[in-house]
């Protein structure tokens, strides 16, 4: 991409003005038209929200919307939808024992909604404040309950099963470090106590180590910053097997969105971890280390993200897609969501975005925040900006599954276009959010702000 060198905050701030007004148009048609008794809406067809039974990992995105809707413009009707439905719905997020997706479902609620206590956006309640706390607190020991042991640590298994460590997860992880810090602990066998931290931590390790590359020779594909979208790992001994793929092309190519999540995960993480205290590694690994690991991943999957994404700052699903070599060299070009070849993902450039301008102002590296931005730029734009009355998407451009062939491909389009996805929706959102609070030189918008002690002031 070309990172544009001139780029401020304050450029976005009347193309963030039209967005919220846009974005709170789709949100109300959501909550009148899509009908809920068909499950979670996941992605858009024909411009209509649509379910896909795989798993319900999208619904904590259609009320944390509401919220952050609230957030940026002070419209109460859009907490009454959040809040609603968090308390009437969310609760079978809190025990689902078959997800890896705790962090994506329940920080996007209830940590949204305890987040605004603490920074005063609505009145403090004792009950309602604990409410949040414990849902957030057994959110967190339920998604730890998923574990399998490695020779050299753990993991909180996928959906696939005790052998599959996803990449997304080191964003989902979160919720782990969440419930610790607010003092929960998971119970085992015999009353045994699993420290929550701990188990976040090996997570991160894990991924870091497996998931994320740095061209030091590990198999002929070893690039700097590339990312497999699974880990496959042998149960009855602990040891690593193979890179392998869901949603990207295959194990030896990076699926954008599953590098978006690792962008996004590891800066988020540098952040909290850098502010806890050094006790709270002991007998682990020491605070400093971590942090270098963290850095490292950060960086590694930041610069590959910058060197194989488009002029414009968008990125095409997966860099090693069959059909990518027809765009000649795409990073020298706008990204073009209507070619004939491969489809553009909005939405791993939408969080991957987030995560640049976190390492960015972690490291005081204007580079990353400026490239950021300038994904931002675009992505707050057409063709990207969905402007259409009809359709209930605010982030067009969307690939959800291409291998399964799950998106749309529309009348007149030889590959998926012009749809968008609840977490794309999202976290488009929480883009604008973060960058809306740079513009006003507001504290950093983070998801640990639902914590007194950690809080960005």
């Amino acid at each position: 991409m070309q990172v544009k060198k001139d780029i401020a905050p304050q450029d976005l701030k009347g193309l963030l003005v039209d967005f919220w007004a846009l974005s709170g148009q789709k949100i109300k048609a959501i909550e009148q038209e899509y009908d809920s008794l068909k499950g979670a809406p996941v992605f858009t067809v024909s411009g209509k929200y649509s379910s896909r039974g795989w798993t319900e990992w999208t619904e904590g995105f259609q009320y944390g919307s509401a919220l952050l809707q609230f957030e940026a413009t002070g419209d109460e009707e859009f907490l009454n939808i959040g809040r609603k439905n968090t308390l009437e719905k969310m609760a079978p997020h809190l025990t689902h024992i078959g997800v890896h997706d705790h962090g994506f479902n329940n920080i996007s609620t209830y940590g949204n909604l305890l987040r605004f206590m603490k920074e005063g956006l609505i009145p403090q309640n004792d009950w309602e404040e604990n409410f949040y706390e414990l849902a957030i607190k057994n959110s967190g020991a339920v998604q730890a309950s998923r574990w399998t042991k490695t020779v050299d640590g753990g993991y909180i298994y996928s959906f696939n099963g005790p052998h599959s460590l996803f990449v997304d997860t080191i964003r989902s992880v979160r919720i782990l470090i969440l419930s610790h810090l607010m003092g929960h602990k998971l119970k085992g066998e015999n009353d045994v106590s699993i420290n929550l931290l701990e188990r976040g931590i090996k997570h991160i390790l894990s991924t870091a180590k497996y998931n994320v590359y740095y061209g030091e020779g590990r198999d002929s594909y070893d690039v700097w910053g590339r990312t497999a979208h699974e880990c496959i790992f042998n149960t009855n001994d602990g040891n690593f097997r193979a890179p392998n793929a869901q949603q990207g092309f295959s194990g030896f190519t990076t699926w954008t969105r599953g590098l978006a999540w690792a962008i996004c995960g590891f800066a988020e993480e540098l952040e909290l971890m850098s502010q806890l205290p050094e006790s709270e590694f002991e007998g682990l690994i020491s605070k400093e280390e971590l942090i270098e690991i963290l850095k490292k991943g950060a960086k590694a999957t930041c610069d590959f993200f910058i060197e194989n994404t488009a002029l414009d700052g968008i990125t095409y699903w997966d860099t090693g897609a069959p059909n990518i070599h027809k765009l000649g060299d795409y990073t020298q070009v706008k990204a073009d969501p209507y070619n004939d070849f491969e489809p553009v993902d909005s939405t791993a450039a939408a969080i991957a975005a987030q995560g640049l301008i976190r390492l960015g102002k972690y490291l005081n590296d204007d580079n990353y925040i400026k490239a950021g931005l300038t994904t931002t730029e675009s992505l707050l734009q057409e063709p990207y900006l969905s402007t259409e009355d009809h359709h209930q998407g605010i982030l067009l451009h969307s690939i959800y599954h291409q291998p399964n062939g799950w998106d749309n491909i529309p009348e007149g389009q030889t590959i998926a276009c012009h749809e968008s996805s609840m977490w794309g929706d999202y976290h488009m959102r929480e883009l604008a959010i973060q960058v809306g609070r740079m513009i006003e030189n507001k504290p950093d918008y983070a998801f640990y702000n639902c914590l007194d002690q950690y809080r960005n002031r």
